[in-house]
């Protein structure tokens, strides 16, 4: 693809369907992470074993939840395809088995996790009380499990549908209603950490009712069956089940990452910990151009417009660099400044300061990584997704090594962490320079 002058902002023919999709995609993104902010800020005025409790069951949690992306993934293409080829109530029915696939895998996990909970808190080898509070909020949570996944599978239908307004807006209305419920539960009835999982709990499963409401009611309007459908359910896992492979390999590169620089030293830990916290907030910005190309990009395929793909991909890309440069120009210029709302340390300082620079230089790379991982997931490209996602760990592991072995300091592991990004960057163009993904049709 050739990148010449861009258009400016709001110029282009696609940006207004982009911006649609992408800034309440934004917000719903935003709020997502703001759950367990929550229960930390309410949770930490217990003590620090309840505090200490909550860091390793929300763990546990967000590897759980990392790895299920792909049922909100899939299902906005898949949904958008069908959009895209005007089969309304098919693609409402596609989200159906994706949400029955949702409830099933959530049931499944929530089983495995509360009956498993002991051996899983027990591979973090703490003390005795901060182990029964990890586990009396790790079992808690297994009730609210099947919904997290279920409101995956719901907003990769309204995703789908082009709608990213309604996720926004039961995002936000949970996470007012998960404050109150904690609050309450917590210091109200006095209940302690478990009284914070209940309330996120009954949070979620109100989202999901707020959710099924909606498309329950689009479903009776078209006269969609709603019933359980073992073919569908299969074809929507077969379709998804690559990008959980895409899933664990992005979670390997982050945990490998972090278990090097726990043994660079604490200094160093403590460091790649805020550099990693500010390079995920930066990911939201991006993720949302990317969660607009998987919408825009199933629905033009569906409808055959190879033409409206390439177009929309080249603009996507463009700005999804050109907010990869603002982010850059920011760290660059405030790298002396974040340190100090973090940290005291003055080691730790000088090693964020450092690092900054590094996450600063490859933020265009990773926009535009991105926007390609959006459009292919968009067009169902799952399996190439999986290869080159898999083939980037491999690239990556010899890099961390080289980092561990040779005590090369935290700088440059980030260093490495950017040769993983530009690898993807590299794989993700030389597919979509071909036209092996861009398949027409209403389904893949």
């Amino acid at each position: 693809m050739r990148l010449p002058l861009p258009a400016l902002p709001f110029r282009h023919e696609h940006d207004h369907e982009i911006m649609r999709l992408a800034v309440p995609a934004f917000g719903a993104l935003v709020a997502e992470p703001l759950f367990l902010l929550a229960d930390a800020a309410i949770v930490g005025h217990l003590g620090t074993p309840q505090l200490a409790g909550l860091a390793i069951a929300s763990t546990l949690l967000a590897t759980a939840l990392s790895l299920c992306t792909f049922l909100a993934y899939g299902t906005t293409a898949a949904v958008a395809r069908r959009l895209g080829a005007g089969d309304l109530a098919g693609a409402v029915r596609q989200g159906i088995d994706g949400l029955w696939l949702a409830g099933l895998l959530g049931v499944m996990l929530a089983v495995l996790g509360f009956g498993g909970a002991n051996q899983l808190i027990g591979l973090f080898g703490a003390d005795a009380e901060t182990s029964r509070n990890a586990l009396i909020y790790f079992r808690v949570s297994m009730i609210g499990l099947p919904a997290m996944l279920a409101v995956f599978a719901m907003t990769g239908v309204l995703r789908g549908l082009q709608d990213t307004r309604t996720p926004l807006t039961v995002a936000v209305a949970a996470n007012l209603l998960n404050i109150l419920l904690n609050l309450l539960f917590v210091y109200g009835l006095d209940l302690g950490i478990g009284g914070s999982a209940a309330g996120t709990c009954v949070a979620q499963w109100a989202s999901v009712s707020a959710y099924l409401f909606v498309v329950i009611r689009g479903a009776s309007r078209l006269e969609v069956d709603l019933t359980f459908s073992r073919a569908g359910v299969v074809r929507s896992f077969r379709a998804s089940a690559p990008l959980l492979v895409r899933s664990l390999s992005l979670r390997i590169v982050i945990v490998l990452s972090a278990a090097i620089a726990a043994r660079l030293g604490q200094p160093e830990l403590a460091a790649h910990q805020v550099a990693f916290t500010l390079w995920s907030a930066l990911a939201l910005g991006l993720d949302a151009i990317a969660i607009a190309g998987q919408a825009l990009v199933g629905r033009y395929l569906g409808a055959g417009d190879i033409h409206g793909v390439r177009v929309a991909t080249r603009r996507m890309v463009e700005w999804s660099v050109a907010l990869g440069l603002l982010f850059a120009l920011v760290l660059i210029t405030a790298r002396n400044d974040l340190p100090v709302l973090f940290t005291q340390d003055p080691e730790v300082r000088h090693l964020l300061s450092g690092v900054l620079v590094m996450i600063a230089i490859f933020q265009p790379a990773a926009g535009w990584v991105f926007a390609l991982d959006g459009v292919l997931i968009g067009a169902g490209d799952a399996r190439y997704l999986a290869f080159a996602q898999a083939l980037t760990v491999v690239v990556f592991v010899p890099l961390a090594a080289c980092v561990l072995i040779f005590s090369l300091g935290l700088v440059a592991l980030w260093l490495a962490i950017g040769g993983w990004v530009v690898t993807r960057l590299l794989l993700l163009r030389l597919r979509e320079r071909t036209d092996d993904w861009a398949i027409v049709g209403a389904v893949r």
